[in-house]
């Protein structure tokens, strides 16, 4: 299983403009015409995917995401008609394999990339195409180290000891790496500066960047370490992402 946290989907509905953005530029690399069947590979609260449907008036979407409250959130926006479904990536089994697949914001919460792409490569058919982008190699290094002088303090230290991030910010050229090993005929990996001014830097630290580490607290401590937070981070907060583009082919 690759979870590594828990998502309330309905406040990452609201607050994820930001994250919207980037997944859009990713669906106009899929270039599709309308008839394809594409699986939304992490579809969070169902933003991205409902651009998706627009731009397939004769073709079908398949959304998932291992979130339950994600899909209940996506099936708030989209309605009963659409095909969403609760799932683990790496768990990944369709009835038919799809013409293409568009995955946003997902890759980096799964640990094994290895695995991970050989579910994707089967679930797509011959000369099937994938469109995804990911937090990639050096992604919020300079907000995590701003961040790890707060973790570092004395109320907050010992419970995060033995804490590990659940992040996996791969580099493209291991990437393209992996890829091509699981089956891929061809890949294009890049890494790509997208840095964000969120309009609600509260909410959108806690509820996406840093939401990892508020989980790893009692409820008590939680909003005094985001007040920290932001009093370290100061004005104007930038979350310094680097983005992982990935184009593939089987």
């Amino acid at each position: 299983m690759s979870r590594v946290r828990d998502w309330d989907g309905a406040t990452y509905d609201r607050i994820s403009g930001p994250m919207e953005a980037l997944g859009l530029e990713v669906l106009a690399r899929l270039d599709l015409t309308g008839t394809e069947v594409v699986l939304d590979a992490g579809c969070g609260s169902g933003r991205i995917t409902e651009a998706l449907l627009e731009q397939l008036p004769n073709g079908r979407a398949i959304g998932v995401d291992q979130s339950a409250s994600m899909v209940d959130a996506a099936r708030r926006r989209l309605g009963p008609g659409v095909d969403l479904r609760v799932l683990d990536l790496l768990e990944l089994e369709l009835e038919q394999p799809v013409d293409a697949i568009l995955s946003t914001a997902t890759f980096h919460w799964i640990s094994d990339h290895d695995l991970l792409f050989r579910r994707l490569h089967a679930a797509l058919r011959p000369g099937g195409r994938m469109a995804a982008q990911c937090g990639g190699e050096g992604n919020i290094d300079i907000l995590r180290g701003r961040v790890a002088t707060v973790l570092a303090r004395e109320r907050y230290a010992e419970r995060f000891a033995d804490w590990r991030p659940p992040w996996n910010y791969a580099g493209p050229t291991e990437t393209r790496e992996r890829l091509l090993a699981a089956g891929f005929s061809s890949a294009e990996c890049r890494l790509t500066p997208a840095p964000r001014q969120p309009d609600h830097p509260r909410e959108f630290l806690a509820t996406i960047v840093l939401g990892p580490h508020v989980q790893q607290l009692p409820v008590e401590l939680r909003e005094r370490f985001m007040d920290d937070v932001l009093d370290t981070l100061g004005e104007p907060v930038v979350v310094d992402y680097i983005r992982l583009n990935i184009d593939a082919v089987v």
